[in-house]
């Protein structure tokens, strides 16, 4: 029998993912609702990728008519799980695994640390402890998404670019369940890889993130022309430089200096953030796990952040 996968959220990666698993053969089901819910069932689901569109019929619905899965993977924005949570448990049975695929900081990535924030929750990550309840702490996977896709219409999504989806356990451990996962991925069309080292990896996605998505969305510019500013290009080079101590005192640490992380955001042009397009279209924005995170990492950490506290706190004053 294949593998069975939920995908929690129909949107752009959620799409991709869900294509990719049932070009492998798997069992697909999407939850969904509203225009995103009739578009499925009329149409299907609709994924343009490297010229193809291509279509297939995931089952879809609310998690309770969906019924326990092998797999889920969360592919939302970050700050619904905590309130989406609950209604999630009838995906998830005693075997079934899910994995993380939203940006910033998962709620388990302190779990069995180590150091000073071992097994900490951080409150504007999951503030009542939703996820730390309704997700099985023994069977999580995380991942790091390294693609762009837009949705064209509701059940309806073009891939951009697609470079490649890390996944692993947060203990570094190889098991069984995350193979069969990345083979999943891999016969589907996608490049996926198994990474020993999982946490490092979402660290540096947000390293890459935290600046440009609040200050995008603050001046409602785009990365090439915020970057092309001095005085900008320092600001970021400030925020980064206060999470690079937050990540030293964390066993953490990034293999390059800010000046060089911005350089590779400059080399891929000028682009709109994922910050910034929520906020033209009237969405709640992506800050507790992004910039939030940081800020209370740093709290913790009694490491000094005015500038993310500041950039932080004039976000918060734009979200809808």
């Amino acid at each position: 029998m294949s593998p069975s996968v939920a995908v929690v959220g129909a949107g752009a990666i959620g799409a991709w993912v869900a294509d990719a698993l049932d070009r492998a053969g798997w069992t697909v089901s999407l939850l969904a609702r509203g225009p995103t819910l009739a578009a499925l069932a009329v149409e299907g689901l609709r994924v343009e990728r490297g010229g193809e569109t291509r279509r297939s019929r995931p089952r879809a619905g609310p998690a309770a008519e969906l019924g326990i899965h092998d797999f889920v993977f969360l592919s939302v924005k970050a700050q619904a799980l905590p309130d989406l949570a609950p209604s999630l448990a009838p995906l998830i049975g005693p075997a079934s695994v899910v994995i993380s695929g939203t940006n910033g900081i998962p709620w388990w990535f302190f779990h069995d640390f180590g150091g000073t924030l071992a097994n900490q929750p951080l409150r504007c990550v999951d503030p009542d402890g939703t996820q730390e309840r309704v997700f099985p702490r023994q069977r999580i996977l995380g991942s790091v998404v390294h693609a762009s896709a837009r949705v064209l219409a509701p059940a309806h999504v073009q891939v951009v670019a697609a470079d490649r989806l890390l996944l692993g356990s947060p203990s570094g451990e190889l098991t069984s369940s995350l193979q069969t996962l990345t083979d999943g991925f891999r016969a589907g069309g996608i490049n996926a890889e198994i990474s020993s080292r999982i946490r490092h990896d979402v660290w540096a996605k947000l390293w890459g993130n935290m600046n440009m998505n609040p200050l995008s969305a603050l001046t409602r510019c785009g990365t090439a022309k915020l970057l092309a500013d001095d005085d900008v290009r320092e600001l970021c080079v400030r925020m980064m430089e206060e999470m690079q101590e937050c990540g030293r005192r964390l066993d953490l640490q990034i293999a390059m200096t800010p000046a060089e992380r911005i350089a590779i955001t400059q080399r891929l042009g000028d682009f709109k953030t994922s910050m910034l397009a929520d906020l033209e279209a009237g969405r709640a924005l992506e800050l507790g796990p992004q910039l939030g995170a940081v800020a209370e990492i740093a709290q913790r950490l009694a490491v000094p952040a005015p500038f993310v506290r500041s950039i932080l706190g004039m976000t918060r004053l734009l979200s809808p």
